[in-house]
C-alpha cells in the first residue's frame, strides 16, 4: 500500500478513520518504519529521505476501513494481509491467555500438594531415621554396688 494514498484517505475520510482507529506515528517510530522499506526501489535516489508529514498508524478496525477506501488490487492484498495478522495475533493471545489460566491452576493445585507433601514428609521423617543404636549386653558376671568413699589422705586424729 503506497504511504500517500492511505495519508490521503484518512484525511479525506474523517468520518471513516476515529481517533480509535487510526494514530499518527511520532518520528521515531517513522524513522523506524522508514528503515524497514527498500528506498532504492520505492523511490528514485535521493527522494523520499524527509517526510512533510508523520505516517498512520491503524489498529486492526481502522486497517479494515482502510480495506474499504482503497481500491487498488494490490490495497486489497496488504488489507486481507493485514487482517490475517491481526486475526492470527487475536487467536494467538487467547491461547497465551487460556494457557496462563491453566498455568495458574496448576500452579495452585501444586501449592496445595506441596503443603500435603511437606506434612507427610515431616511425619515421616522420624520413621525413616535409623533407630538408635542399642548398647550390648556386657559378657560376664557383674556386682552392681554403690562405691564406698575411700580416704587418699592421711589421717592426722589416729596415732
Amino acid at each position: 500500500m503506497e504511504t500517500r494514498a492511505l495519508n490521503q484517505a484518512v484525511k479525506r475520510n474523517p468520518d471513516r478513520f476515529p481517533k480509535e482507529f487510526v494514530f499518527q506515528l511520532t518520528a521515531d517510530e517513522a524513522a523506524a518504519v522508514q528503515r524497514l522499506r527498500s528506498q532504492t526501489v520505492i523511490l528514485k535516489a535521493g527522494r523520499g529521505q524527509h517526510r512533510k508529514y508523520a505516517p498512520f498508524g491503524f489498529t486492526e478496525h481502522g486497517a479494515l476501513m482502510a480495506a474499504t477506501v482503497l481500491n487498488s488490487p494490490q490495497a486489497v492484498k496488504m488489507s486481507l494481509f493485514i487482517i490475517r495478522a491481526f486475526l492470527k495475533m487475536r487467536e494467538d493471545l487467547a491461547t497465551n491467555a487460556a494457557i496462563l489460566r491453566r498455568l495458574a491452576e496448576i500452579d495452585r493445585v501444586l501449592l496445595v500438594h506441596d503443603a500435603a507433601l511437606r506434612d507427610v514428609f515431616q511425619k515421616l521423617q522420624p520413621l525413616l531415621a535409623p533407630p538408635p543404636v542399642a548398647p550390648k549386653p556386657e559378657i560376664g558376671f557383674h556386682v552392681r554396688e554403690n562405691p564406698l568413699p575411700y580416704r587418699v589422705g592421711k589421717n592426722r586424729s589416729r596415732p
